[in-house]
């Protein structure tokens, strides 16, 4: 038996025994790598595509005034880049991490409210953190990159136990 056959067969094992910490392995891995992605976006996003709108005042909204919202630059380049990790995040969940073979439109659905609500969140604290980081003059690349990673992280606490229990569910077996 050669160190590969054995190296596998010790991966099965604990992939076996250890389904739901498996799942939660590849639904971080899963994560890690749509957070790339995501960070890659919002750098082209913020640094080129929206650059000169990161000092814009959105003065003339009152929603956005109240939830802390200042500069256009920081509030689209949340948004777009968060609704593409979340798109590409929600593909490979289903068919990588949790094979879902529950119904896709329901899936859709629910996964579609739970993103609009952590893209709101992710916006709204992103905005608000990007105004802070504006107005206190701490707004170098490796700080706003940093607080874009701790956005991201914050909305795992949901994430994790929607997808895995409600929205990229497998069939009973009879």
């Amino acid at each position: 038996m050669t160190q590969n056959s054995k190296f596998k067969e010790k991966v099965t094992a604990f992939t076996q025994k250890h389904g739901e910490i498996w799942k939660f392995i590849k639904f971080t891995f899963t994560g890690a790598s749509t957070s790339v992605l995501e960070m890659i976006v919002f750098a082209i996003l913020q640094y080129g595509v929206f650059k000169s709108l990161n000092e814009v005042p959105v003065t003339d909204n009152p929603v956005l005034a109240f939830l802390g919202i200042e500069y256009e630059g920081y509030m689209y380049s949340y948004f777009i880049s968060a609704v593409i990790g979340y798109a590409a995040a929600y593909i490979m969940n289903r068919k990588l991490t949790f094979k879902a073979d529950a119904n896709p439109v329901l899936s859709t659905i629910l996964y579609t409210i739970m993103v609009i609500c952590t893209i709101a969140f992710n916006t709204w604290f992103g905005a608000f953190l990007g105004t802070v980081i504006q107005n206190k003059g701490y707004d170098s690349v490796f700080i706003v990159m940093l607080t874009k990673l701790v956005v991201m992280t914050v909305p795992t606490l949901w994430t994790y136990p929607l997808n895995r229990f409600v929205i990229h569910r497998k069939k009973k077996e009879k």
